[in-house]
Parts: structure tokens; sequence; C-alpha cells
């Protein structure tokens, strides 16, 4: 994913949960949520260059009549997104930190924001946060892995070098340094083993990597075996269904930035029309037309109906020549509480489990509902990914939780400050933090819990370095 994470990817889109978010009973006691993070909100969305998108696209239009359709106009937004609209394609200096950032080049409209800013207008964090860490002596290792973080003393470490260190480093300093080893690629067929002695770790390998890491720790009498038991529970999918619609005519929907415009349909739910550039059309051998029904057998004669109505209606929408410009996508997402395990398979990797009381659903009526009034408007059809007709296997872009919050380890994996239960000198900063369901793209809400957390770490002694 490169240095970064998600944030190269991601829709860079920054909307603000609804009251929800902060009232879901999961973490609800353990802070006033929304007055606490208020403060770290606005820095994020200053760190990230959040702006409004001063556009609409044809998509954005079709969504706008839905709304009013529905009564609720007044709830119709455009995406507030970390992009540098400025003049299309011009190039300025770092307009966002006084000239200390990297340059930024207009948006060009192009619709790559999820497969990659083609232009320097999309804010990821190697141009915020890591641009400005490195300007601060920070050492950024790029195509290295960490493979295992160890309780036992680092004594041994070896050559590698040290991190942390400086009063308050190391939590309630009663806890030796830890062990951190990694694994360096420095070549098509060359890696290197690096390993760390540090007083303080950060966990933000995102869910399949910091829970996945904690897992194997948990199981390593070497490792972190004071680990929660609560430790790959409580993860949760946003609660989202994934639809899209396939048109015929000549519009092209892959202009224009990730996301454009977001809805709240209701107080738990938000819609979104989403793009990806021309040209992008993996996802065309991934699609089936979208069926209702909660059982697979309905499911697949609603499919099978479908085909055989309109079979030349559907066979073009999959032969059409470029998938992204004739297809509009709808991320839809609410606050529910449904939650899944994740817990290490017998020959290694992550598999899921559903929780007890069931867990995600791939179908939505109200999703279902909705792509269907925008079909209408856009004159196209409703499909969705296969494995969710065929198999009910939900699909999200916004993987959360299995390291959330609890007041000790019997209800959480890490406290509200995000330290680890057992390792207190130890904290978790990423989506595997977020304890509850924000019903909208989470990067800005991540941003804000991270920086929150880091306003609870002790500075530094040194201070050699401003």
């Amino acid at each position: 994913v490169g240095v970064g994470g998600g944030s190269l990817v991601y829709a860079n889109t920054l909307p603000s949960p609804q009251d929800a978010f902060y009232q879901a009973p999961a973490w609800a006691d353990l802070a006033d949520w929304k007055t606490e993070l208020a403060p770290h909100y606005q820095t994020a969305l200053q760190m990230l260059g959040a702006t409004a998108v001063p556009f609409q696209t044809p998509a954005d239009l079709a969504l706008q009549d839905v709304a009013a359709e529905i009564g609720r106009s007044d709830q119709l937004q455009p995406a507030r997104v970390a992009v540098w609209f400025g003049d299309e394609g011009e190039t300025v200096a770092d307009p966002y930190f006084d000239g200390r950032g990297p340059e930024r080049t207009g948006c060009t409209r192009c619709g790559a924001c999820m497969v990659g800013c083609r232009v320097g207008a999309k804010n990821t964090l190697d141009r915020n946060y890591l641009y400005l860490a490195q300007q601060l002596g920070v050492e950024v290792m790029a195509n290295t892995e960490v493979t295992a973080v160890r309780s036992k003393s680092g004594r041994d470490a070896g050559s590698g070098g040290s991190v942390g260190g400086g009063d308050g480093g190391g939590g309630d300093g009663a806890n030796e340094p830890t062990l951190v080893e990694a694994v360096q690629r420095i070549g098509p067929l060359r890696k290197k083993r690096r390993r760390f002695t540090a007083d303080r770790v950060v966990f933000a390998g995102g869910v399949l990597g910091s829970v996945d890491l904690l897992l194997r720790m948990q199981k390593d009498a070497d490792g972190l075996p004071n680990l929660s038991p609560q430790l790959g529970t409580r993860v949760r999918t946003n609660s989202e269904s994934l639809l899209g619609i396939s048109t015929l005519d000549q519009t092209d929907h892959s202009a224009g930035v990730a996301i454009g415009s977001v809805l709240h349909v209701d107080d738990n739910t938000s819609l979104e029309t989403v793009r990806y550039p021309a040209g992008s059309g993996l996802f065309r051998l991934l699609m089936a037309p979208h069926a209702d029904g909660k059982s697979w057998l309905h499911r697949l004669f609603g499919v099978g109906g479908k085909l055989l109505r309109r079979p030349w209606r559907w066979l073009r929408a999959y032969a059409v020549r470029d998938w992204a410009k004739r297809t509009v996508i709808l991320l839809y997402m609410r606050c529910d509480e449904e939650t899944m395990r994740l817990r290490r398979g017998r020959l290694g990797g992550l598999q899921t489990q559903v929780a007890k009381g069931g867990g995600p659903t791939a179908y939505m009526p109200g999703a279902s509902k909705l792509a269907r009034m925008m079909a209408q408007r856009l004159g196209g059809v409703v499909g969705c990914l296969l494995p969710e007709t065929l198999f009910a296997r939900p699909t999200t872009a916004h993987i959360l939780g299995g390291c959330v919050m609890g007041k000790d380890s019997e209800t959480g994996v890490i406290d509200a400050n995000h330290q680890l239960h057992g390792y207190p000198q130890h904290l978790v900063i990423d989506g595997s933090a977020v304890s509850a369901n924000p019903g909208v793209n989470p990067s800005l809400t991540i941003t804000a819990l991270a920086e929150r957390a880091m306003s609870k770490v002790p500075a530094k002694a040194d201070t050699s370095v401003n």
C-alpha cells in the first residue's frame, strides 16, 4: 500500500459522523466523544486541506433529485475532500503550511483519486503529516514490514537502531524496552532483517495489519501474551452496501473527484456517488444483476429472471467499452452495531467469524430502494458484486475495529487513550481502534482520533528539534 497506507488510495472524502456514532453503546461510556474530538477534528481538517467540491456532476444532480423525492434536500451536501482545486493543472507553492509543504497542482477532475492522483492535487499523508515529520528528522523506512513486537528486553537487538526514548517515552516507566523485528525489501529478491529497541510502539497498520500482527504476538510467549482476549472481536464493516448503476448513454461518469456529494438519508445513514477514472474496469468482472431477498435462492432466481427478461440490456452493460465512464457506484453506510470477529486460521492468515446475534448483512432494502431511484434518473440498471448476490457476503470499503476501546482488558483491547491493556506503553492508532460505525467515510475520524491520542502522550524532554 505504500507509506501512508490507506491515505494513498482512499477516496479523499472527509465527512463528519452524525451523533449516532458518538452515542453508540460500544464506547459512549468512556468519554464525551463529540466534545473531546471536536478540536481534533478541526486540526485534522486543517492538516488534510479539507474543502467542499466546487462543482456537480450528472451523478450528483441525479442524487439531488432523489434527495428531493424523499424529502431530504436539506441533507444533501457537496463532499468535503482533501483536494487542492486551485486552477486546473496549475502548479503552485505549498498553500497549506506557509510554504513548508510540497507544491500542489490544481485538480484536473480526472476521477483517479482512488487509484492514485496523477497530478499532485490529492492531500495524501506523504504530502502533509509524513512530509512535515521528515523535516523534523523522522526517518521513514519504505518497503519494511514489522514481523514481531516482543516484550522481552532488547539488549541483544544488535544493529538497526533505536526509537523512542526521552522522558515520558516509556509509558509508566516500569517496562523494559521492547524489541521490534522487521523485514526490509532491498531488491526484487533480496531482504534484510532489521531489529530495533523502542520504549513506545504505535501500531498503525490498519485492521488487517495491526490485528493480524497482534494476534500473532498474543500467541507468542516472548511477544505480547497479556493482550486482551477481546483482540479481534467487534470488527465492523461500517454496515455498508456497494451497488453500481450501469448506463448506456454517452454521459461520462468518470470525470470529477472520487466522491462528489453525500446525502444523509436519516440520522444513521448516508449515501454517496462514487467513481473510478476512465479505463478502470476491473469491477465489471465481479458484477451481477442486483436482486432483492434475504435467502440465496430468492436472489439467484431474481438474477436469473432479470437476465432472461432483458438479456440484451445486460449484455450491453457488461460489454460497454469503458466501464468506469458508464457506471456510477453508490456507497450506502449505516451506524448499525453489526459485528464479526477476526481470528488466525490454522494455516495462517485471517478468517472471519460472525458474532453472536448476527453480523453484517449483504442485503439492505434501503440501499436497494435508493439504487433503483438513481437508476431511473440515470437510465441504467442496478448491479452488485457477485459474492453479495450469490453468497450473501457483504463488501466493505471501510473495515474497522478489532482493537476496540474498553475500561479494562475484559471489555476492550485498548483504553480510551489508545493504550494497550497490559502494555500501556504501546498504542493502537488506526482504523482498528474505531469502536463504533461512523456511518460515513472514516478517514477524518481516524485522523481526529490519532490527533487526540497523540495529545495524551507526554512530550520528549529533548527539545533540540523544534
